[in-house]
């Protein structure tokens, strides 16, 4: 029997991948690795949309007026009644006494006129206004002790016990509070710029302050 060749298959070659060879002295560098491109455009973001602000609404100024009046009028009255007695409780005063002309009313509402005897002589003032006379004391022709200012004052003064503090101290507590409420009412404290709203402010409470001040000159 004729003996048949023997075929031997072929054995795939495995193509093995060689590393690249280190660049030599005079070789270039190899290029530099680039992302891979792809044919889809990038994906679109929309920029948010920014929503306006609203303006502040612009408050009206009528309101404000309307209580910046009553309220520095109120100011002006207690710190009127508050500046004698202030000068009594620091010690700026002259003692006498008054003599009682006639009396009115009864409580609050009570009025009394009489004519104030300096102790010294030095002069002697008609007509004043007489506070704080007790009710029992109110009869035409009864003697007080009694305090004034001066010789230009219009009030002498007949309560020389402790409560006379009470007298300068509750109207300058009622000028602070006139104070404060003149800068709610008129809205200086809500102001945006914080720089204005400080100017508002130091002048909603200078106000009853120089008020003050005035009256406080005016009775030395």
């Amino acid at each position: 029997m004729p003996v048949r060749p023997r075929w031997h298959r072929r054995r795939p070659v495995l193509a093995t991948r060689t590393p690249p060879l280190p660049p030599g002295p005079g070789d270039d560098p190899p290029p530099p690795w680039q992302p891979r491109r792809t044919d889809r455009p990038p994906a679109f973001k929309p920029a948010p949309r920014r929503v306006p602000a609203r303006p502040a609404p612009r408050r009206d100024p009528l309101p404000g007026l309307a209580a910046l009046v009553p309220l520095s009028l109120v100011a002006a009255f207690f710190a009127w009644v508050s500046a004698g007695p202030l000068w009594l409780a620091v010690g700026h005063s002259t003692a006498g006494t008054v003599v009682i002309a006639d009396c009115t009313g009864g409580g609050l509402t009570q009025r009394c006129r009489g004519v104030f005897l300096a102790e010294d002589g030095r002069f002697t003032a008609h007509g004043v206004r007489v506070a704080g006379v007790p009710a029992e004391r109110t009869a035409t022709g009864t003697a007080l002790p009694a305090r004034m200012t001066g010789a230009d004052d219009d009030t002498a003064y007949a309560d020389t016990g402790p409560g006379r503090h009470l007298r300068w101290l509750l109207g300058l507590l009622v000028v602070a509070a006139c104070a404060a409420a003149i800068v709610r009412c008129t809205g200086a404290a809500r102001l945006p710029d914080r720089r204005s709203r400080r100017w508002a402010v130091a002048a909603g409470l200078a106000g009853p302050l120089l008020i003050t001040l005035g009256f406080v000159a005016a009775a030395w």
